[in-house]
């Protein structure tokens, strides 16, 4: 093994193991009789190409160390140009482009890069704003062709493979900001490579398998993997556009085994094939998330994949992956609905989870746990190596670990995890590392997801919502995502998202509906009171008397699936209420 940990060395092994078999695929439109045209590149071909890019960039004063922000097309251009900075010993910044420009230009601020790479229009854009972008010494122009190749400019040495430790600084990923300012990530060598050695462990990928990855970042895992990348025909800067016709097209084309994508995506990608009678028998598996999967989803996907599974990794950018689930695990928890996990408790109800799981009950129907007596979404057990605990709810920093109180099973409280994955800090926001990050008496670190849930009598975990969009009124303290539950397989709902209204301790609970079409105000006032009478079937949902009504939830760019919830509180204060008491 070599001595180095510089996460670039996998791509030249498996260069030299299969040097001949497709490492990339990139549409650029389409045969006469209608087949995706594809420009294929080897392993070797590929293993080339970064050298010449690493070779471009060592000529144009690139040096080891040198934070480069990453500005280029999805496909061939980033991935040759994140392992050619690997390669070199530079440090990839990649921030997501449709997170908007304000965001995006404090991201660049922060992050301070010496080094901008990136097509002409970025160019232009490090011009215009050149407050952002003052720090900038080097600018090297990617072609606006996710076709370009480089290959011509390959010097006649080979750029030397930079030797890097598992402890050096290996790229800088930035969150999705769902629940707040987009935050840079700090990731080292050897967290990547416990990254490919977890996921391949996981889900069982093995060289010579075939991904569809649409999640633009989930291609650099490819070429340490030995996988093919079949570019998709999606923009990622809006991923809910997709067609999904020229995904299945590229799917059986390609007769693709792996792919990548959220909830909202693979929702619509189900649609279609069931609607059209079709299945995708060369998929061994998807990987699904980004949000919690709806249990329609789940049911679709055993029709949809006749010879694989859906699996939803749990995770974050700042530490994946931490569990799994498929699909045949949440059947066994419930073949029905997967959607009750324990009752309010009396002498006549018998608990599914088992006598420690019931007396666990109680403590979730106060203010303290969490009201509520249904489950949120199950993500499964821990990978291997990966440890879980869940520990009372805090809004303050939390130095040590044996400062937290950890919680029982069936307790609600925040989830916060250890291992080889798992971040350590967040770049140049020493107030959000202290926030997020916990060191035990060993010296390690557990990083604070920001969700809450709990571990089951089994040890499984559940995702009930994340912790910054919890509802407190002056009687409990309501999840997300059991309450949701309860209102989203209604007919005419598409989403909903339980928000509170006004100051934490005394919010007024309401529920914000996506409605599947435009509704007259009559329609508005009918479906109304569908939720309000649901709500009455539960005693901890009949508290919940406001229901709202939005055209189209403001949701994550990454994955269109994650609910700006807190975004929609504010619209709430000013829109039309149907309160039905």
């Amino acid at each position: 093994m070599s001595a180095s940990a510089n996460i670039a060395q996998h791509l030249p092994l498996m260069a030299a193991r299969q040097p001949d078999r497709p490492a990339l695929k990139i549409p650029r439109g389409r045969t006469a009789r209608g087949d995706i045209d594809y420009l294929s590149l080897t392993f070797s071909e590929l293993d080339a190409e970064v050298d010449a890019w690493a070779a471009h960039m060592q000529g144009r004063g690139v040096k080891a160390g040198d934070r480069t922000l990453v500005m280029v097309r999805q496909g061939l251009p980033l991935i040759a140009a994140a392992f050619a900075l690997f390669k070199i010993g530079a440090v990839p910044i990649v921030i997501d482009p449709g997170m908007g420009l304000k965001s995006f230009l404090s991201c660049v601020a922060r992050s301070q890069p010496r080094v901008l790479l990136g097509i002409p229009f970025a160019q232009i854009i490090s011009r215009v704003a050149q407050k952002s972008f003052r720090s900038v010494r080097v600018r090297v122009t990617a072609s606006g062709n996710p076709l370009a190749r480089r290959t011509s400019a390959l010097a006649t040495r080979t750029p030397v493979l930079i030797s890097r430790s598992a402890s050096d600084l290996a790229a800088i990923l930035f969150t999705s900001g769902s629940t707040g300012a987009p935050k840079g990530v700090c990731y080292e060598h050897g967290m990547f490579d416990a990254q490919v050695r977890l996921i391949r462990e996981t889900y069982a990928i093995e060289p010579g398998e075939i991904d569809l990855p649409m999640l633009p970042i989930f291609a650099l895992f490819n070429p340490a993997l030995g996988m093919t990348t079949v570019v998709p025909e999606i923009d990622p800067s809006k991923p809910a556009a997709v067609d999904p016709a020229k995904i299945v097209q590229a799917i059986q084309q390609e007769r693709v085994t792996n792919s990548f994508g959220s909830p909202t995506l693979w929702g619509k990608i189900a649609d279609h094939c069931l609607a059209r009678d079709i299945t995708l028998p060369s998929m061994k598996r998807v990987l699904c998330a980004g949000a919690p999967v709806p249990s329609t989803l789940w049911e679709k996907s055993k029709r949809l994949l006749s010879n694989g599974q859906l699996h939803s990794p749990y995770g974050a950018t700042e530490s994946l992956p931490i569990s799994t689930v498929s699909a045949s695990d949440i059947l066994v928890l419930d073949p029905a609905t997967s959607s009750t996990i324990c009752h309010p408790i009396d002498d006549k109800t018998t608990d599914p989870m088992g006598e420690t799981a019931k007396k666990d009950c109680h403590l979730m129907n106060d203010k303290r746990a969490g009201a509520f007596s249904r489950r949120g979404a199950c993500v499964g057990r821990p990978v291997n190596g990966i440890e879980v605990k869940i520990i009372a709810i805090s809004d303050a920093p939390i130095a040590m670990l044996a400062d937290a109180r950890e919680l029982l099973a069936g307790e609600i409280g925040e989830i916060v995890v250890s291992g080889p994955v798992v971040t350590k800090e967040y770049d140049s926001l020493p107030d959000a590392t202290a926030a997020a990050k916990i060191k035990d008496v060993s010296g390690a670190i557990w990083h604070r997801i920001g969700d809450c849930g709990y571990r089951d009598a089994e040890g499984r975990l559940w995702f009930c919502g994340r912790k910054a969009e919890r509802v407190i009124t002056a009687n409990a303290e309501m999840f997300t995502e059991p309450y949701e539950r309860t209102f989203r397989s209604l007919p005419g709902v598409a989403r909903c998202a339980l928000v509170g209204l006004g100051e934490r301790g005394a919010q007024i609970p309401a529920i914000i509906v996506q409605p599947t079409k435009r509704l007259s105000a009559a329609e508005a006032h009918t479906l109304a009171i569908t939720l309000r009478e649901h709500a009455k079937q539960n005693a901890q949902t009949a508290m919940i008397t406001r229901f709202y009504f939005h055209p189209n939830f403001p949701v994550d760019v990454r994955h269109n699936a994650k609910i700006h919830r807190l975004t929609l509180a504010k619209w709430a204060v000013t829109a039309q209420v149907h309160e039905i008491l």
